[in-house]
């Protein structure tokens, strides 16, 4: 090391010239650094995934989320604990400090979930603990709630939110949890099927046969194709109604007249709860290799954007 004290003092320029070249390349270097919100590391986060067969989502909630998270919440090293109930299915994601080792937390969670099985509902498949993928841990939630009924919030969830997020830079996918879509039912009347000679299967190929689309095939002009498509799709009530089912001797049975209609919402299939109070989730994950900071700040200024032209 004395040679290069003696360069240091007898060269003074050329040290200042050495010295100021690496600070200009760390500089330089420093805006290329990935900041990411999860790390390539080892993050101790751990799911417990539960099917529960034919349980509403609320049921999930009750019977299965709730007793799992009470007793994985004693688990020492907890940091951050969520679940989502699906119709049939319970997911409880649970995130440990950095300092915990993530197969000692799982086993220690395995354990937890073992001592409270016979407080599960009968017949339930055991729940299986896993270690999860960072970068499959949504990046951004935003939950959604107002006056309005669950479907015209999940239909602004849909058209207006997801639709802009989705355009994004960096964002891989949004998905709507706890949301209730608009459904056309068609309830059937088995007396006024019968008293037309007609059966489920009836009507069933008739719905199919007269609410869908069609390719048209291709229009050429110039130098440009347009592709065709015949529209068919149905949208309201009473064009429901006056499908026809059948005709025979110039008579037509519509569906009108052997069934019920109703413009309505599906059923609930997620279960989304903030403060106790239901709510349209919408959970964002980015795609792989962006940078986290840059998608989130993103997110943020469009999420202002959107509530500002409410």
């Amino acid at each position: 090391m004395q040679w290069l004290a003696k360069v240091c003092v007898d060269r003074p320029v050329f040290t200042w010239v050495l010295a100021a070249s690496a600070m200009v390349l760390g500089l330089a270097s420093l805006g290329s650094l990935p900041v990411d919100r999860f790390p390539n590391i080892d993050i101790p986060m751990v799911t417990v995934v539960t099917p529960y067969p034919g349980a509403s989502p609320g049921q999930v909630e009750t019977e299965v989320s709730d007793p799992i998270e009470e007793a994985v919440n004693s688990v020492a090293g907890l940091d951050e604990l969520r679940s989502t109930s699906y119709e049939g299915l319970s997911v409880v994601a649970v995130q440990f400090d950095l300092d915990v080792d993530a197969d000692v937390a799982a086993q220690e969670i395995r354990d937890k979930i073992d001592r409270i099985l016979g407080d599960l509902p009968d017949g339930l498949d055991p729940p299986r603990v896993e270690k999860i993928d960072p970068d499959a841990v949504p990046l951004y939630y935003v939950a959604l709630e107002g006056p309005g009924t669950a479907r015209e919030l999940t239909d602004f969830a849909e058209d207006e939110v997801k639709a802009r997020l989705e355009g994004l830079l960096g964002v891989g996918s949004v998905q709507v949890l706890g949301g209730r879509e608009r459904e056309i039912r068609v309830e059937v009347d088995p007396g006024r099927l019968r008293a037309h000679d007609l059966s489920v299967g009836d009507l069933s190929a008739a719905l199919r046969r007269e609410n869908l689309e069609q390719p048209g095939g291709d229009l050429t002009e110039a130098r440009s194709t347009l592709q065709l498509r015949v529209p068919g799709r149905l949208h309201d009530v009473a064009a429901f109604e006056a499908l026809p089912v059948r005709s025979r001797d110039g008579h037509v049975v519509r569906v009108g007249e052997v069934a019920r209609v109703v413009d309505t919402a599906e059923d609930v299939e997620s279960l989304a709860v903030l403060d106790g109070d239901p709510v349209v989730l919408l959970t964002i994950t980015r795609q792989s290799g962006t940078n986290a900071i840059a998608v989130a700040d993103g997110l943020t200024a469009e999420i202002e954007a959107i509530r500002e032209d409410l």
